[in-house]
């Protein structure tokens, strides 16, 4: 039995349309407005709506988290909407039933600012220290060396990444609690398998669920917004290399159309999880299923 909670650490904001998908043709958004709005699209302000969140799973007697949010008091001078917040993730945690202690495990789907910000929490003597003091804290490693500043990687993000590994990464890493697998697939345990779908960043990844007849599949930033399911050929800016964001973005919805899989994107707002069907070479939603 594996049980599935949402930890809201912001809820559903609008952000301009043309700055998450600047290449994307305005008729895509408006050949699917009748379903996308108004809970996923803001036709009038011309905005999408995006849900900071993150989810914790429950199982063989395991607690795990599957991204950690932004983060508290972080110094990010690029993303305005992530600089010095002070929101009250870890007491919606408590209110879930969880401690900071009690976290087992801590999966990062990929490195980016609103996915590692909570790895880690500023203590009184000005250090940023594990927020979850026993926990594997489990990272690509292709992800921490791409990310890594001493690497000198010339990336996409670019300024909007600045001092986030510094803050959020590279502290875990130093208190000895990273795992940083490589290969076709890491186990977390008997229902849990982690496995690449590189593309947004080098190492994303989607963790695949299996708990007796239940298939889910949590797919970190493959997609934004539920556009993409019907349009899955649309990159936001945010991924660093768009050919093979759309290569992991169609195998991965396929792969959930397939296996009858619950499809938990990051960042949707409303039902927050869907199942999906193919329709030709694109894909549908067959249901949504509401996650509150």
């Amino acid at each position: 039995m594996v049980e599935i909670t949402r930890v809201v650490e912001l809820p559903a904001k609008g952000r301009a349309r043309d700055y998450v998908f600047p290449d994307v043709p305005v008729e895509h958004w408006q050949a699917h407005e009748n379903w996308l709005a108004p809970t996923f699209l803001d036709p009038a302000a011309d905005e999408i709506h995006i849900m900071i969140q993150t989810w914790l799973i429950r199982s063989e007697g395991r607690t795990i988290l599957i991204d950690t949010g932004i983060g508290n008091d972080r110094e990010r001078p690029a993303m305005p909407s992530f600089h010095h917040l002070n929101t009250p993730y870890l007491g919606e945690l408590a209110a879930a039933g969880v401690c900071p202690q009690d976290v087992d495990t801590v999966i990062c789907t990929h490195i980016h600012g609103d996915h590692v910000g909570w790895n880690t929490r500023l203590t009184d003597d000005g250090e940023w220290r594990p927020t979850f003091p026993n926990a594997q804290y489990v990272i690509a490693r292709a992800d921490f060396d791409y990310w890594n500043p001493a690497n000198g990687h010339r990336t996409r993000s670019g300024p909007r990444m600045a001092n986030v590994f510094e803050d959020s990464v590279a502290p875990v890493h130093r208190a000895g609690q990273t795992v940083l697998w490589e290969g076709d697939h890491y186990n977390i345990d008997a229902q849990l398998r982690i496995e690449p779908a590189p593309g947004h960043t080098p190492g994303s990844s989607a963790v695949w669920l299996r708990s007796g007849t239940d298939r889910a599949v949590f797919a970190g930033d493959l997609l934004h917004s539920p556009l993409q399911i019907s349009e899955p050929d649309d990159c936001p800016s945010f991924d660093e290399d768009e050919p093979r964001a759309r290569d992991s973005r169609r195998r991965v919805l396929g792969e959930a159309a397939d296996r009858g899989a619950l499809l938990f994107p990051a960042h949707f707002p409303g039902p927050g999880a869907a199942e999906v069907r193919r329709v030709g070479d694109r894909f549908a939603v067959k249901e949504w299923a509401a996650w509150q």
